[in-house]
């Protein structure tokens, strides 16, 4: 397989931060949206981009708890998202466009992760419809102000869990078989990179790029449906609830794990590319083995990218490219 998943040599490793990434960039002007960034990741994103400058808006499903953890942090906007429901992500685009603002920076950082079987809209699996149907259809009705953005990058966060499944055409809401809650968490990562390969591939040509990437391994509140036990059985906590040495050494920081996803929205490195999965902010390779480092070849397979996009298309009613 051919593949512009070939490391450029960005000086960055696991170890560094958000703000480092953003080191000596001015992002004054600019207007960031980013999905979940009140929680993890999201939060130590939005405190590195208005560190620089930024205007960063945030959608959130949980407004209170978003304003507390936001409280303090000049240049954030917050509103009210649900991406588990379509006339919620369609009432948050409509009050956005209708401020006439441009999308410098999309980050779809939000998630869920290994929840139990739950059902959402008209029965869709709800990992693969928060995780990608809800940014999908939030990405195309954001659109006329994403194209209007300066360089715009649209961020698609996934995870090395896309190691774990494909896209199952054939079954994407788990009927055909029993519920497996981290097969799904699998697809509906795997789907966050064919989101941002196919993004890229229509959009690229209007002056936006769009990347994906692995942030790493990081102990935040997307944990929050795992059981303590399975943690431990994981390997990730000791009987006393505190990370293993071995899942310490291992585990990022929240502010190096924001990292990746900060560089994709801004790295000068990247100018001219897109498609591309991301990790430890660099380009990563292919991998060719299930949970090896880099990204799975059906992740980034364009055939699958555009069928993933109509597929996706047809379930939200939603398409800024018909």
């Amino acid at each position: 397989m051919t593949t512009a998943q070939t490391p450029i040599g960005s000086g960055f490793g696991a170890a560094t931060t958000a703000r480092e990434v953003l080191d000596g960039i001015d992002l004054t002007g600019r207007l960031a949206v980013v999905t979940g960034g009140y929680s993890g990741l999201g939060l130590e994103a939005t405190r590195a981009l208005t560190a620089a400058g930024a205007h960063v808006v945030v959608p959130a499903r949980r407004p209170d708890a978003a304003k507390e953890a936001l409280d303090g942090i000049e240049g954030v906007e917050l509103a009210t998202l649900d991406l588990g429901d379509l006339d919620s992500v369609a009432a948050f685009a409509r009050d956005f466009l209708e401020s006439g603002r441009a999308i410098d920076m999309m980050i779809d950082n939000a998630g869920i992760m290994a929840t139990p079987e739950t059902r959402v809209g008209p029965g869709w699996e709800a990992q693969f419809a928060t995780n990608h149907l809800g940014h999908f259809a939030l990405v195309n009705r954001l659109w006329p102000a994403i194209e209007r953005g300066r360089d715009a990058r649209m961020v698609s966060v996934s995870s090395r869990g896309h190691h774990r499944s494909p896209v199952r055409f054939d079954d994407l809401d788990w009927r055909a078989e029993p519920y497996d809650k981290w097969a799904a968490y699998g697809q509906s990562k795997t789907a966050n990179v064919l989101f941002a390969v196919q993004l890229d591939a229509l959009a690229a040509d209007r002056g936006v790029r769009g990347f994906s990437l692995h942030p790493g391994g990081i102990m935040t509140p997307l944990q929050r449906h795992l059981p303590r036990e399975e943690m431990v059985a994981l390997g990730w906590l000791d009987e006393n609830g505190d990370p293993t040495p071995e899942a310490a050494a291992g585990f990022k920081t929240p502010e190096a794990g924001a990292a990746t996803e900060v560089w994709a929205a801004t790295s000068p490195q990247l100018a001219g590319r897109g498609g591309l999965y991301l990790e430890d902010c660099e380009v990563a390779e292919l991998a060719h083995e299930p949970g090896a480092r880099g990204v799975r070849d059906y992740a980034v397979d364009p055939e699958a990218a555009a069928r993933l996009w109509a597929v996706s298309a047809e379930r939200t009613g939603v398409d800024a490219f018909a």
